[in-house]
């Protein structure tokens, strides 16, 4: 039997694979301003932080507050329309969740991403296997902060002794250590093993097998 009760996953890289509608979002939002695009592999090295962050890694350095605005509305635009073109989960996640709810664990989801588009997300690809769904808000500081994690854990009258955290980023890996929270990276997301290990991953996983023998 686990010593966890509660599993707080990632989103992006970890149950849903968005890489692609994001890089069409992104390569549609730089180009209508007449910004260079960037390769699959680079987008897939910006993202973690949030769409603000994805756009100052993409945009060249120096541009002007008020473009990086212009640039984000027209991001956020198209990919509110286009979020679910070619984002699917990843094989096996269905599965995994569901044998986690028969197995008595609550579970959350907890992203930078905008809560909106979680939302939406978390309801078009995994309906009903969600306890607590946690996006960008304004009251909560983003990830790395453990204030998701913390909110989360208050909502389920959990410890933080019962939590588990899955992620596939160094951003996750430094916000399972700030909540004070185990941590899982796997590595079928947007970082491969030798970055994980390099940012501090010392369990790891490359398929939900393996991932469930860990859980139950």
């Amino acid at each position: 039997m686990s010593k966890y009760k509660i599993a707080v996953f990632d989103l992006d890289g970890t149950i849903l694979d968005t890489l692609e509608d994001l890089k069409e979002s992104l390569d549609y939002a730089l180009s209508v301003y007449h910004f260079s695009t960037h390769s699959i592999n680079e987008v897939r090295s910006y993202v973690g932080n949030g769409i603000r962050r994805l756009l100052e890694r993409a945009l060249p350095d120096g541009t002007p507050a008020a473009t990086m605005d212009e640039v984000h509305s027209a991001f956020s635009e198209f990919y509110s329309i286009h979020c679910m073109d070619n984002t699917h989960p990843y094989p096996g996640i269905c599965s995994l969740l569901q044998t986690l709810r028969e197995n008595g664990y609550s579970i959350a989801v907890l992203s930078n991403k905008p809560e909106t588009e979680v939302s939406k997300l978390v309801f078009r690809y995994f309906e009903g296997f969600f306890d607590v769904v946690i996006g960008e808000r304004p009251a909560l500081l983003k990830k790395p902060a453990p204030d998701g994690v913390n909110e989360i854990i208050k909502c389920l009258a959990g410890q933080k002794e019962d939590v588990i955290y899955i992620g596939d980023s160094e951003v996750d890996l430094a916000t399972a250590r700030n909540a004070g929270v185990d941590c899982i990276s796997v590595e079928w997301g947007f970082r491969d093993h030798d970055f994980l290990v390099s940012h501090g991953a010392t369990t790891l996983v490359d398929s939900t097998d393996t991932l469930l023998q860990l859980l139950i």
